[in-house]
């Protein structure tokens, strides 16, 4: 199965394939002031499972650090994806996918949060445990 995504104006269009290694949300300060959101909601995938299929050169990317190299189109600013290059995997963010059915398993950097949300999933304090985090949860 195939997805299919575009930046705000549509310059730069992604595909992905497969299914995606994870979904979630993100709660931690850097993801929060990159979306301009209380959380992120991401969705991993193999580095060969995403392309950019038009608008490569349109394509930038800022790096605050490097964990993660956040990529966005140089003409409307339209967020795409994270390549998080220490995890092997790359963030589509999920409202990127629109014929994505985004089904969350998990919240990340919850001790982070600013929107506590009461949906049943597990809180991870950090991050996952084989992700170099404490894989601690904490309560709802």
């Amino acid at each position: 199965m195939t997805h299919q995504g575009s930046c705000f104006c549509g310059a730069v269009t992604i595909q992905t394939s497969e299914e995606p290694e994870g979904m979630g949300y993100c709660h931690c300060s850097s993801c929060r002031s990159w979306s301009g959101g209380p959380i992120n909601a991401f969705t991993l995938w193999k580095p060969d499972a995403v392309r950019v299929t038009s608008g490569e050169d349109d394509l930038a990317t800022f790096i605050k650090n490097p964990m993660s190299e956040r990529k966005y189109c140089a003409r409307c600013g339209g967020h795409l994806m994270t390549n998080h290059p220490g995890l092997g995997l790359i963030d589509v963010f999920a409202a990127t996918l629109p014929t994505l059915a985004f089904v969350p398993g998990v919240h990340i950097n919850y001790a982070e949060t600013v929107l506590p949300m009461k949906d049943g999933l597990p809180k991870l304090k950090d991050f996952p445990a084989e992700f170099g985090g404490s894989g601690e949860a904490v309560a709802e």
